[in-house]
Order: C-alpha cells, then sequence, then structure tokens
C-alpha cells in the first residue's frame, strides 16, 4: 500500500464502530410494534420489468456514504482479521505437528536399532540350538550321563538359563517389530498430516493477503476528503461509544491486578509503538494476539496462541471485574483480543499499518473477557506503569492502514 493512503486515514475506518456495532454487553432490547389489522385484499398488479438502463448497479466508493463506507471497511478488515487467526492457528499446530514428527522419527530410529540387536541376538541363539543339536548326545541325555550330581544341576540350570533367553529374545523380537512397524505408520501419518497443515497454511496466508488487498484498494479509491471525513467519522464513533460504555457501569472501581498481571501489563507497555503485522508475535513486531500471548508468556504463563483459543480455554470473568492484565475479547467471532490497562483501557495491536497503542476499552464491540491467572492474587500496592508520549496516537478500532508515530517505553 502506498504511504500516501495510511497517512490520510489516519484514525480512520472504524469509528463509528460504536455506532454502527453496539457493544454485546450493552444491546438495548427493541420493545415489538403492537399488531395492525389486516389491509383489504387487492387485485395484483404486475412489477414492471426495468430496461437495462433502468437496472441500478452498486454505487462508487465516491458515492457513498461515509457509514456505507465505514460498514464496508469493517468489513473487509473483520474477514482478513479471521482469516489472520486461522493462519495463526494452522501455523501453531503446524509446529506442534513438525515438533511430533521429529519425534516418531528420533523414536522410530532407536526402534530399528532395537530390532536390529533382538535379530541379531535371536540368530546367535539359534545357531547354537543348532550346534547343539548337531552333537550325539542331548543336553538332557548328558544331564542323565553325567557322574557329579553337582555338575548335573549346573547343567541343568545352563540349560534352563538358555531356555529362558531363548523365549525372552523371540518375545523382544516380537515386541521391536510391533514397535517399529506401528513407529513408522505413526511416523507416515504425522508426515501426511504436516503435508496437509502446511497446504493449509499456504491457503490461510494467501486469504489473508487477498483480503487485505481488498481493503487496500477500496482505500486507495478514496479522495483526501473522504479519508478525512472516515477519521473524524471513526474518532467521535469510539468517543460515542465509550462514553455509553463507562456510563453504563459496567466497569465498577479499580481492581489492581495479580503478580503476573502486572508483568504482563508492563511488557505490552514495553512494545508500544511497534507496527503491527498480521501472524507476528514479536520482538520487532505483532498482530493482537501475538501481543497477548508473549506479554502473559513472558509473564511466566503460556497462553493459546490465537484469540479463539484464548477466548475459549481461558478463564472467563465478568466486565465489573475487570483488573489489568485480563484479556478483553471483541466481535461474536472472537477475532480480536486486547490487553487490559485499567481505567477503561486496553493495550492493542489494533490493525495492518497501525502500530501498539492504547486505546479505549470499547473501540470495537466487545464480547467479553477472561483471565490467564484465575487463580492469581491481587497485589496489595499497584503502581500502573507510565505511558510514553504517543501511546494513544493512531486508529483504535479494527480497521487498516494508519501511520502512527513511533514510541519508546520510558
Amino acid at each position: 500500500m502506498s504511504g500516501r493512503v495510511p497517512r490520510l486515514l489516519c484514525s480512520a475506518a472504524v469509528a463509528a464502530q460504536a455506532a454502527l456495532t453496539p457493544v454485546a454487553a450493552m444491546a438495548v432490547p427493541v420493545a415489538p410494534a403492537a399488531p395492525t389489522a389486516p389491509a383489504a385484499p387487492t387485485a395484483p398488479v404486475a412489477p414492471a420489468v426495468p430496461g437495462p438502463s433502468a437496472v441500478p448497479g452498486p454505487p462508487a466508493p465516491g458515492q457513498r456514504s461515509v457509514a456505507e463506507l465505514l460498514t464496508d471497511l469493517r468489513t473487509l478488515y473483520r474477514q482478513a482479521e479471521h482469516a489472520t487467526e486461522t493462519y495463526n492457528a494452522t501455523e501453531e499446530r503446524l509446529r506442534k505437528q513438525r515438533a511430533e514428527a521429529v519425534r516418531l522419527h528420533t523414536a522410530l530410529a532407536r526402534a530399528r536399532l532395537a530390532l536390529d540387536r533382538s535379530r541379531a541376538e535371536a540368530g546367535r541363539l539359534a545357531r547354537q540350538q543348532y550346534q547343539d543339536s548337531t552333537t550325539d548326545l542331548s543336553s538332557y541325555l548328558r544331564l542323565l550321563m553325567a557322574r557329579d550330581p553337582q555338575q548335573a544341576l549346573d547343567e541343568g540350570h545352563v540349560i534352563g538359563q538358555a531356555v529362558r533367553e531363548r523365549a525372552e529374545a523371540v518375545d523382544r523380537l516380537t515386541a521391536d517389530e510391533k514397535k517399529a512397524d506401528d513407529l513408522a505408520r505413526a511416523a507416515r501419518t504425522a508426515y501426511d498430516t504436516q503435508l496437509a497443515l502446511a497446504r493449509r497454511q499456504q491457503r490461510a496466508r494467501d486469504d489473508v493477503r487477498g483480503r487485505l488487498y481488498d481493503v487496500e484498494r477500496l482505500l486507495a479509491s478514496l479522495s483526501a476528503e473522504r479519508l478525512a471525513a472516515l477519521a473524524e467519522f471513526e474518532r467521535s464513533g469510539i468517543a460515542g461509544a465509550q462514553r455509553t460504555f463507562l456510563a453504563s457501569g459496567v466497569l465498577s472501581g479499580r481492581r489492581p491486578p495479580s503478580l503476573r498481571g502486572e508483568q504482563a501489563v508492563r511488557y505490552a507497555v514495553r512494545q508500544l509503538g511497534k507496527p503491527y503485522q498480521w501472524g507476528a508475535a514479536g520482538p520487532a513486531a505483532y498482530d493482537c494476539s501475538g501481543l497477548t500471548s508473549q506479554a502473559w508468556g513472558h509473564a511466566g504463563t503460556p497462553i493459546p496462541r490465537t484469540s479463539q483459543e484464548q477466548w475459549a480455554r481461558l478463564k472467563r470473568v465478568p466486565l465489573s471485574e475487570l483488573r489489568p492484565g485480563d484479556l478483553v475479547v471483541y466481535f461474536p467471532e472472537a477475532t480480536h483480543v486486547a490487553l487490559y490497562l485499567g481505567d477503561g483501557m486496553v493495550v492493542q495491536a489494533p490493525r495492518p499499518g497501525a502500530r501498539v497503542k492504547v486505546s479505549p476499552v470499547a473501540a470495537n464491540p466487545v464480547l467479553g473477557a477472561v483471565r490467564p491467572d484465575p487463580g492469581g492474587a491481587p497485589l496489595p500496592r499497584y503502581v500502573p506503569p507510565r505511558l510514553p508520549a504517543g501511546a494513544l496516537t493512531g486508529p483504535d478500532a479494527g480497521l487498516y492502514a494508519v501511520d502512527a508515530p513511533a514510541t519508546s517505553a520510558r
């Protein structure tokens, strides 16, 4: 994307987020309309069939309202972010599958060495048995004819030992052959799964690129005046959503984080100003779930890589109990996530083209919140980290393409 469009859009594209997509926790039910008497039946009238020139086509971007453009952009970006999280999930599965394939390959190599040893031992015992069978007298007959009772007992012990040794060798050989066969099948299956995941990852990557190209193309078709209008619409929409969210009383006071929650917050604050990059999990760039997973990983609590898995597998907490370090998850599909900072603000990687920043918690439609360390005791005293200049600069909502000034944590 050219640099002109990001600089013009600034914090464009989703400020009407709240105006167009209300926060999930604050939906207001609409009373049903009173029933009316049915109208008297009338004779059917055949609809007029317009000629080709009368069929309206989709309006050009320059002819659509700001709200319509915002809806289009938000839809395109949500599709891109959903594809990004699919890519991240596939990448995580592929990483684990590669490790499993290596483990199975190593185990198969060890099993084959053990099988070779078992075969060699079985061969040695077979040769020994053959040599015994070619003598004039069997081992048992020699035992009966022995003159020395102690010698007879010793030979009996040797014979018993040999019989047990041969039986054990056969058992080992059989077990090693079965183990090697099982591991060979598992290794082939793991390799096939790895290839399938690699192909799926390729498709997901192409999907992300295609979605982002659609966003870029739409933005590039807009004039500077339309981009400025989008930016203002975004800012006013998010400000209104945040006021409504806070006025609802859903956030009930300040709560101190746990020790690891504080560590996660401080890590996230140190990343402010770093660029968003889809599929990235630091240290130079992040996507939304890459930032949250790395923050908690550095705090000593590994969590799932994707926002969907974080929402599905971590402990859910009411918004009224939010504390710094908790994760706020957005959109019905759980395709976006941010780390709660406190006082109604979050740290997040908003969208491609933007940078890690501090945003209002209601910048996107809230799905709910999760806590990576539900058993963590709150700190007796908590001093929030100092935010650098420019921490709030840049787009807050999940749309596309702005250049936010780089910042450095202090």
